[in-house]
């Protein structure tokens, strides 16, 4: 049997803080959604000035980024390669970029996905809150 890593209420905060700072460094107004390992929400922040929509689309990137274990560019890139069947797959609605998990020991603890500014951007906030737990 394996032992699992959880987040926890201070990962969570840890990971939010970052993000927000990353955005409000940069002048962006995001919307910046956490989830866990089976997508289920744990934090959403629609900062000042982020459209409404971006609440859906961040969650949606995090929950997308969650079940594939992956960053969900990766989906968008598969798609805009031609496989364009990937649109039907089901539960999986976020694929595009910045969405991106959190991993530990091979092992995906959650996710964390950014809307509201360029899709790398979206990923640059993202990165930022998991660099905060040092992973």
């Amino acid at each position: 049997m394996k032992t699992s890593h959880v987040l926890e209420l201070s990962d969570i905060k840890q990971i939010a803080a970052a993000a927000e700072a990353e955005a409000q460094k940069n002048q962006w107004a995001v919307t910046i959604a956490i989830v866990d390992g089976g997508g289920h929400p744990l934090h959403l922040a629609r900062l000042d000035g982020a459209a409404p929509v971006s609440a859906h689309i961040a969650s949606a990137k995090a929950r997308t980024a969650a079940l594939g274990c992956r960053e969900s560019k990766g989906y968008e890139d598969m798609i805009n390669g031609g496989r364009t069947a990937f649109l039907s797959a089901p539960v999986i609605d976020g694929m595009l970029e910045g969405g991106v998990p959190i991993m530990k020991d091979g092992q995906c603890l959650g996710a964390v996905g950014v809307s509201g500014v360029k899709a790398n951007e979206d990923a640059q906030i993202a990165r930022a809150g998991i660099a905060a737990l040092g992973l």
